[in-house]
């Protein structure tokens, strides 16, 4: 049985394990291979973000970017580990970028039970001081920064998160609708109203069909033993409140338009022809509170089961492929202040 004390620190973390701390040292303009990290000073804090350059990176060309939200107290390398978004980087040619929420108390180091890192994604569900904290626009400000200083194409820069960071997915697409050419949130809650999106941003979600913390009918998270995570004491709705409140704000139909079921997954899409409108929801049957085809850094009797089913970031990466918008600005929806990056990067060692 898992003790009390072991529950306490569990539950915080949701996912992902923490990185060491990220540094960051002077470079004009990186076009090595691997990982540079980055501070931006922003609301008063200092936000640290990772980008992973892939080996045909040149520095001229236009690449995309995947920009990938960790879960709930974890960190931007975790995101990496649990994944693969680096190692998919390389394999297809993007830039991966891992940025980091804030921890409840931003003069201390992040820690799992203590100060657990989360994004503000609208729910209010967690520490007073993280509620106000603007991460929309400390996203927004990253765009400008990552714009500034990498051969970034502005028309294909999009946006994935897990639990905590799937809803702060939801919350960016829908508030920086005219700078994210796709979202695809994994097992996370969209707590946002998406209604008035200045752009169409199409949408792909993922879910366990087990998943404890994000149960699909909705409900109290709870791990696999049954307790309740503390920061996770709100109900969450059914699942496809979310996807339907994203198919309605592109004009699809609350129907999907075609349905297919193989090797336990189920793949609903809701399309519509104006502004080429997607929403593909998928189910892998026996899926925990994991990333399909990654690997969990949780104990099963948490979180659940993984599954190789599918493999999410190849999935959702094909996803991204077949969407990018028409007219992109670098600059179109300003959110709050504008960044100050205080240290350029150097590969990470």
């Amino acid at each position: 049985m898992v003790k009390a004390t072991q529950l306490h620190v569990l539950s915080v973390i949701v996912f992902g394990l923490s990185a060491s701390a990220l540094r960051a040292v002077s470079n004009d303009r990186p076009a090595t291979p691997g990982n540079h990290t980055f501070t931006n000073r922003f609301g008063n804090l200092d936000r640290t973000y990772t980008v992973h350059v892939p080996p045909s990176y040149d520095g001229k060309t236009s690449m995309p970017a995947v920009v990938m939200l960790h879960g709930g107290g974890g960190r931007s390398q975790g995101a990496a580990t649990e994944t693969g978004w680096d190692t998919k980087a390389d394999e297809a040619g993007f830039l991966a970028v891992f940025p980091n929420a804030t921890p409840a108390d931003p003069t201390k180091p992040g820690h799992f039970a203590r100060n657990p890192q989360l994004w503000n994604d609208g729910s209010e569900r967690f520490d007073h001081g993280q509620n106000h904290v603007d991460d929309v626009g400390f996203l927004n400000a990253m765009l400008d920064s990552l714009l500034a200083t990498f051969a970034v194409d502005a028309q294909r820069i999009y946006f994935t998160g897990f639990s905590n960071g799937a809803s702060m997915a939801f919350r960016a697409g829908a508030e920086l609708s005219c700078r994210i050419a796709a979202v695809a949130p994994v097992a996370g809650t969209c707590w946002v109203e998406p209604n008035n999106l200045q752009c169409p941003v199409p949408m792909c979600y993922i879910a366990g069909g087990e998943d404890p913390l994000n149960p699909l009918a909705g409900g109290l998270p709870k791990f696999g033993t049954g307790a309740s995570p503390r920061i996770r004491e709100k109900n969450k709705p059914p699942v496809h409140d979310s996807i339907l409140k994203w198919a309605l704000a592109l004009g699809c139909p609350e129907t999907p338009t075609r349905v297919c079921e193989t090797n336990g997954v189920r793949t609903e899409i809701r399309s519509s022809s104006r502004d080429n409108a997607e929403v593909v929801f998928i189910t892998v049957e026996g899926l925990g509170h994991t990333w399909a085809g990654g690997k969990s850094l949780l104990p099963e009797l948490m979180v659940g089961k993984r599954s190789d089913k599918i493999k999410a970031t190849d999935v959702l990466w094909e996803f991204f492929r077949r969407h990018s918008q028409a007219a992109a600005s670098p600059h179109v929806q300003p959110h709050g202040e504008r960044a100050q990056q205080t240290s350029s990067p150097e590969a990470a060692k």
